[in-house]
């Protein structure tokens, strides 16, 4: 039985393709390490906002607790049949000093939840360093679309 296999996107439409997720998800993966190397998989909502990934937790989180001494963070969006994986630095900013747009661009998308009322919480905000989107193995190859923060397409 052969499998039939939707053709590769174009680099360019791939593109396209992750910002609109980046726009329309609500839920991505979010992996972080400590400092001793202990891994961190953990679901969270977020906004694509000024070019980075906002995001929140608890600050008591070990998400949280990690993003400090490493200043690194994985995130993925998709099902394994149509990836967006991100790698980017990662920074704590306290509810206090987010730029008011940007707290209410999560808190619409996240349908009136602002973290911003709850002391508890802190911000995670993404630059994304390394960006790639692929769905099947025809467009492995091609899946490297951001370099050192600069989109290859």
């Amino acid at each position: 039985m052969t499998v039939q296999r939707e053709p590769a996107r174009t680099p360019e439409q791939r593109r396209q393709d992750v910002l609109a997720k980046l726009e329309t998800e609500e839920d991505l993966w979010a992996a972080t390490a400590s400092a001793d190397g202990e891994p961190t998989l953990v679901p969270l909502s977020f906004v694509w906002d000024r070019e980075t990934l906002l995001m929140a937790t608890r600050r008591t989180n070990p998400t949280a607790r990690n993003v400090t001494p490493r200043g690194r963070m994985v995130v993925t969006l998709g099902h394994s049949r149509d990836v967006v994986h991100i790698e980017g630095s990662a920074e704590m900013v306290e509810g206090s000093a987010l730029e008011p747009s940007s707290g209410e661009a999560f808190t619409v998308k996240q349908r009136g939840w602002n973290p911003r009322e709850h002391k508890a919480y802190v911000y995670l905000r993404v630059t994304p360093v390394v960006v790639k989107a692929w769905r099947e193995v025809n467009e492995l190859a091609d899946r490297d679309l951001m370099r050192d923060g600069v989109w290859l397409v």
